[in-house]
Parts: structure tokens; sequence; C-alpha cells
């Protein structure tokens, strides 16, 4: 017969000035064995509506009475850095590719371990805001990687929940990421840029970046790329190498065939007579027969290159935003553009990947320009000009003459804006 679950109303005593009150909770030893530990836990100040034992025993029944009710479980008492060591890191190696467990793993040892060492329900969005302002503080971080240490928290709490180590909700939620620095702006190559590229790099730094210009596809995509997903019109991402583990694209919706322009077909077919004419196996590969190691490629090959003709490195996701802003630029729609990136969201392919260039600006502005001209007035009476030669106020009482925008533009530039003399103000009366 299952014993019924014993409540405790637990020991109230008075120390100095504050109430405590004493219990037993079960706790999670390192063995994985549960066992009854004593705890003391500081409930108010003695003033006021608890200035009486039995007010402060009421307040006592309150804090037991999750522990009473079994909402609060022993495994609760995990320290977060032990939940996260032994419980949520080993479900993502299993759940995540593996350059994300080994981001979270980076972000665990680095940021959180020198501060989860508190019992993983005594966090709260008090605590983990703190924590997050603390890391902020000593470590001097962007915004961007901040927002990745509270996704990490975020999705360890969560984890928690889903496996009933916590019933309250995710102390994460309502966290501010606290003020600091920008991340440093993300570059997109343009057309030209990846000509001049294209121009003076060797083989096979040369056809790895046509592929990365003209199918825009992630570092990682480029090296997993078969000769038996290439038919000469589309190329297919099958699968995506990660340092030397091949596995899974980042998402499912990363899976597709990207359209193979003439350029890139050239390119293709000459790196493929020169490899041998293969019908199987990496396009782009070391001798061993592996995925081409692109850091090492660019580190002897394309920086060197690029340097003496003053071309900056962006990195390998550039040429990715640079078809984005290319193709943006050309008018290809939206959502088009999203379908060759293949992305999950529009919107990641418009806020984050598409980048507005100097020459989209002025030929907004000259299009914006050309607007106005069909519905505001080309003329506006003419205002006070000052002669070059004599220095002298000139203006027409007689008629009233007008002057296109240019000369307006140009006349109140001279006079400092549009605020209008002292002479003019002088003269107004109320």
């Amino acid at each position: 017969m299952k014993r019924a679950r014993q409540k405790q109303a637990g020991c109230v005593v008075q120390k100095g000035t504050f109430w405590y009150v004493r219990y037993r909770e079960p706790v999670v030893l390192t063995d994985g064995t549960v066992k009854l530990v004593h705890r003391s836990r500081k409930l108010t100040k003695v003033a006021g509506q608890y200035q009486t034992r039995r007010a402060a025993e009421n307040l006592a029944e309150k804090t037991l009475r999750p522990l009473n009710d079994g909402v609060l479980v022993a495994e609760s008492t995990m320290t977060l850095n032990r939940f996260v060591e032994t419980v949520y890191l080993p479900y993502a190696e299993r759940q995540k590719r593996r350059s994300t467990f080994v981001g979270y793993r980076n972000i665990w040892k680095r940021y959180i371990k020198p501060n989860g060492d508190k019992a993983l329900r005594e966090y709260r969005t008090f605590e983990c805001e703190q924590m997050l302002t603390s890391i902020a503080r000593k470590h001097n971080l962007c915004r961007s990687t901040l927002g990745h240490i509270k996704h990490f928290l975020g999705g360890a709490f969560r984890y928690a929940r889903r496996q009933g180590v916590l019933d309250s909700s995710n102390p994460m939620r309502e966290v501010e990421i606290p003020r600091a620095r920008p991340g440093s702006d993300t570059r997109a190559y343009s057309l030209e840029e990846e000509v001049r590229m294209l121009a003076i790099l060797p083989e096979p730094a040369a056809s790895v970046v046509a592929v990365a210009a003209f199918t825009g596809a992630r570092k990682g995509e480029i090296r997993g790329f078969l000769w038996e997903g290439y038919d000469g019109f589309t190329i297919e991402v099958r699968q995506s190498v990660w340092r030397n583990l091949v596995g899974e694209p980042k998402r499912e919706k990363s899976k597709g065939a990207i359209p193979v322009i003439a350029q890139l077909k050239l390119f293709l077919d000459r790196h493929r007579a020169r490899s041998g004419d293969p019908d199987r196996g990496f396009i782009f590969r070391n001798p061993l027969g592996k995925p081409l190691n692109l850091d090492a490629l660019v580190r002897e090959a394309i920086r060197p290159a690029l340097e003496a003709e003053k071309i900056p490195w962006y990195g390998w996701h550039a040429f990715r935003r640079g078809l984005a802003t290319n193709l943006h630029r050309l008018g290809v729609s939206d959502k088009v553009i999203q379908q060759i990136l293949r992305h999950a969201n529009v919107t990641t392919t418009i806020n984050i990947y598409v980048k507005m260039v100097t020459q989209d600006a002025e030929e907004a502005m000259r299009k914006l320009e050309s607007k106005c001209s069909l519905v505001v007035p080309q003329t506006v009476p003419q205002l006070p000009l000052e002669t070059t030669d004599l220095g002298v106020r000139m203006r027409n009482d007689s008629t009233c003459k007008t002057l296109p925008l240019e000369a307006v533009r140009g006349n109140l530039a001279e006079r400092g804006g549009f605020e209008p003399p002292v002479q003019v103000l002088a003269r107004t009366t109320v």
C-alpha cells in the first residue's frame, strides 16, 4: 500500500529581528539517491502584521505548501550547473546538430558555469536578469551574444519544465537583455566585388567563390555538395559538413535544388574537368577525397590574393547576404529570394540578408524627387537673394516672380536653413 505524503508545518523560530522556518525537503545527491535534509528559510521581519508567532506560522504554511502538495520535486534542488551538465547538454547532443551542441557547451562553460551554483527552483526572473547583467558587465559582450545566452538559458528551463523538474513558469521569459554595445555590422558582397574576385583568384578558390556567390549556399552546404546532385541545371542541397562530420542541413526546409546560372555552370564544368571528370563524391575535396577545408583555403589562397588587390574579406556568409541583396536590387520578389536562400521565414530574408547599399538609397531619393515633381509645385515665391559681387539685397516687389526648387534649396542653404530673418520677425504683430 502506498504511503500517504506526510505534510509538515515546519518549526517557526525568531532570530534577531526576523522569523525563520525550519523544515525538511528531499534532495537528489550526486549518486542519484534522494535524501531528506534540514533547511532553514528566512520568512519576514518581525514587524507590522507579522509581530506574532501565529502570523509567522501562517506565512510558513503558505511557503511550505508547494512542498507539501508535491509541486516541488527533489530534482528541482539540483543546481543549474548540474542540471545543464548532466541533463540538458546530453539532450542537446542527441537532438541538435553537432555545431549547435558545441555552441551550447561553450556558452555554458564560459558564461553560465561561474554563475550557476544556485538550486534550479530558486531562479526567478530577478535572479536570471541579474546573472545576465553580471555576465554582460564582466565580459563586455554585444547584444547579439547576450541574446544567445538568454536563448540558451530559456531552453534549459523549458526542458526542465517538460521533464517535470520545475512546475513554475520559465524565469527567462520576462528577462530583458541589458544595455550593451551593438554588434558589428554584417556585410554583403556586391556583384562588382564578386566579379573582381573571380578574375584574380586561383583555382579551386575561384570555383568555390563562384558557388558561394551564385547559389547563396552556407559554408557547410558548399562543403557537402556532391557531383551526383549536380546535373548542369541545378545543384541540390542534401547535406552539410561541419568540421569532419557529415550531417543534415540546418533545417529541413534548407534541403532543395538551387538553379545554376550559365556563369556558374562554366566554373563547375571546368572544375570537374580539372578534377578528372568524376561523377560521384564531393565537388570540392582534398587529395584524400574528404570535404575541402574552406578555412584553410581562405588562409592560404583567398586572403593573400584579395589583400594584394585591396579587396576586404568578410567571410563566406557575406556571399549569401550578397546574393539576397543583388537579387533584391534587380527587382526579384522577396518570396523568390526566400525560396533561393531556403529560409523558413521571409522576414529573415528581408530584415537580415538584404542589405541597403548607397546606390539604392540614391536611386530611391531620385525616384522620390521624380514623384514629388508630379504633385508638388515646381515654383515657390522668390526669396531675398544676395548678389555675390555687390553684397546687397535684391527683391522684386513689383512682380511675383518665382524660382526653381534647386535655386530655392541653394538659397536656403546659404541663409542657414528655413528660419526667417530677424527683420521679418520684428515686423510681425499679433
